[in-house]
């Protein structure tokens, strides 16, 4: 139990104690008085299926050889960052504070509300987009989103399918919305409400 608490109290200027700090220099500040009270919940791997390694790490900070895959020609110079990612053995990196701006959503929009960037922290999980996640990472992203609840008003957790339909996909079918939900019971978090963007 008292784990659990400390997490809920490891913060400092925006970073999570209980992560991996891995610094990506893609964020800017938060508009002023904006009031972080949302998460989206992403999947990634590169290349794309495969998991482990460090092209996720060397994406976010900008040292991704662009050469060393044919898939990375086509984001070659992307310039994207996530506040946390949760790898498929539950290890937690964050890559920006979460008083930042991290540069996750791109064009996107939630219940009227532009740019989710300004107002969300994002979650990537290392997996496939539409395949299965491991359990724990479904327990890594539920201590993680208690411990943002804790410190922040976040209030709801969507999927980027949620705040960019039709264009983004993630983390896709695969991610099961009810564990989650069921993870996170009694934290007053509306989990992945019918996407009313």
């Amino acid at each position: 139990m008292a784990k659990a608490t400390d997490d809920l109290v490891a913060w400092e200027a925006g970073w999570w104690r209980a992560a991996r700090r891995v610094d990506s220099p893609n964020h800017g500040p938060r508009p002023d008085g904006a009031a972080v009270t949302l998460a989206i919940v992403h999947s990634i791997s590169l290349p794309p299926g495969e998991f482990g390694g460090d092209a996720i790490e060397r994406l976010f900070t900008n040292r991704l050889d662009w050469d060393a895959h044919p898939y990375y020609a086509t984001i070659r110079g992307l310039e994207v960052s996530a506040h946390f990612l949760v790898r498929r053995d539950g290890t937690m990196l964050q890559f920006v504070s979460c008083e930042r701006r991290a540069w996750h959503a791109g064009r996107s929009s939630w219940r009227g509300r532009e740019d989710c960037n300004d107002w969300s922290v994002g979650i990537e999980l290392e997996g496939l987009e539409g395949g299965v996640f491991e359990p724990v990472q479904y327990r890594a992203l539920a201590r993680l989103l208690r411990a943002l609840r804790a410190r922040y008003p976040i209030d709801e957790v969507v999927g980027h399918e949620h705040v960019a339909p039709g264009r983004k996909r993630d983390p896709g079918p695969g991610f099961d919305w009810p564990r989650l939900a069921r993870a996170l019971r009694g934290q007053r978090l509306a989990v992945a409400p019918r996407a009313i963007g």
